[in-house]
């Protein structure tokens, strides 16, 4: 059985596009393919007019595809400020030839990502926080700090696989807004996966519905939601049941 197959849609750029869809509809799956945790065995993923097909995660990473989990994947006992600044790739730091004979490189380069960090987590409102081993932090703080290691790197497509999962409302609607700044403001394009519909439907357009691998329906939050095939494959006979029963 193929978990994904005949899969095919467009991400523009400066798009939050949104990808939903019944548990086992092969959406992180699809993910863990586009980010280079494993290759597909047909078919090719094309980015910026690039053939991306089977290249790894880091090299992925490097060309600014950058995802985040479901279950957030923090350094527990570093702190949330420690979670920032572990994310630049190529640190002058990592060499131990540059920490004896270029340190003044060295620590220039760690000002600079000590500043950007610093400035990720007023823009997260997690200054607070600065100093807490990021495993005490709550789930939602967790995920806004997941957010924060994507704004540590030059993103340009962001994969987020269900952002509002265990988040409460408030931090949701935090995390929501602060999406949108970045699409808006900082150029950013986002896929996210998401099975809040209130979410969906505030910052997706497109939205695309997946069902046993392959893609159901695509286009805006309301012909989705509306679509006579995601409402059996989605939501189910007896929510449509339910809808058909309000109306009359």
């Amino acid at each position: 059985m193929q978990a994904v197959k005949n899969c095919s849609f467009d991400i523009q750029k400066g798009t939050i596009t949104g990808l939903i869809g019944p548990n086992g509809a092969g959406k992180t799956t699809l993910f863990n393919m586009i980010a280079g945790a494993f290759a597909p065995t047909d078919g090719r993923i094309v980015y910026d007019g690039k053939d991306v097909t089977g290249l790894s995660a880091d090299k992925l990473f490097h060309m600014g595809i950058v995802r985040t989990f479901q279950i957030p994947h923090e350094f527990e006992r570093m702190t949330a400020l420690e979670n920032l600044m572990m994310v630049p790739p190529r640190q002058k730091g990592e060499n131990l030839f540059n920490t004896w004979f270029n340190w003044k490189s060295v620590r220039q380069q760690d000002r600079e990502v000590l500043k950007k960090a610093e400035e990720v987590l007023e823009f997260l409102q997690l200054t607070h926080i600065r100093d807490e081993l990021a495993g005490n932090l709550s789930g939602g703080q967790k995920k806004l700090l997941e957010l924060g290691r994507t704004m540590m790197t030059d993103a340009k497509v962001v994969l987020l696989d269900e952002p509002g999962a265990g988040v409460n409302r408030t931090l949701l609607a935090k995390l929501a807004d602060m999406i949108q700044t970045l699409r808006d403001e900082r150029g950013y394009t986002f896929c996210l996966i998401e099975h809040d519909m209130d979410l969906i439907g505030r910052l997706c357009d497109p939205v695309v519905c997946m069902a046993q691998g392959g893609v159901l329906c695509q286009g805006s939050f309301e012909e989705v939601r509306s679509n006579e095939e995601v409402l059996e494959a989605y939501l189910g006979s007896s929510a449509h049941d339910s809808q058909e029963g309000g109306a009359a």
